[in-house]
């Protein structure tokens, strides 16, 4: 290579690998889950855990809020106590006792998973049906007390 004159700059040729084509979306291929995947009770639980968390933050705050009205008087604690006892009040707490319950039950198995114990098809799906029957029965009884005493 001969020397550039005084005054001139030397040009430096690099060859840039070809750019890749755009593939349209059409031409994308389907994910395969679309149409091979089948709903599975190991993906419902997961999904139901998530829920039953936001559920349970809700909850929560539902709890502060009648714990505050306990601490502003009585007039604001029987307007809250009176919007708990009320169906629609006590349609929220089963649903928050439904919440609590799962939520506690599948925690315990996803602790026993981090044991590195129960990863089996089998012991997957039978722990996530004692967790639902375990949310089942604990509400139930925690309920059939509840109850039992507003029966009296």
């Amino acid at each position: 290579m001969a020397k550039p004159k005084t005054g001139e700059k030397e040009t430096i040729q690099v060859e840039l690998p070809a750019v890749p084509r755009r593939v349209s979306k059409a031409e994308r291929p389907l994910s395969p889950h679309l149409s091979v995947y089948r709903w599975q009770i190991t993906n419902t639980l997961s999904i139901l855990h998530r829920l039953t968390g936001v559920v349970l933050s809700l909850g929560f705050a539902l709890l502060a809020v009648w714990l505050i009205s306990a601490a502003m008087g009585p007039h604001a604690y029987y307007i809250v106590q009176g919007l708990l006892v009320s169906p629609l009040g006590i349609f929220v707490l089963f649903g928050f006792s439904v919440a609590f319950y799962y939520h506690l039950l599948n925690g315990i198995r996803h602790l026993v998973w981090d044991t590195g114990h129960g990863f089996e098809l089998e012991t997957v799906t039978l722990s996530g049906v004692i967790v639902l029957m375990g949310t089942l029965v604990l509400t139930v009884l925690t309920w059939w007390n509840s109850l039992s005493g507003f029966m009296k």
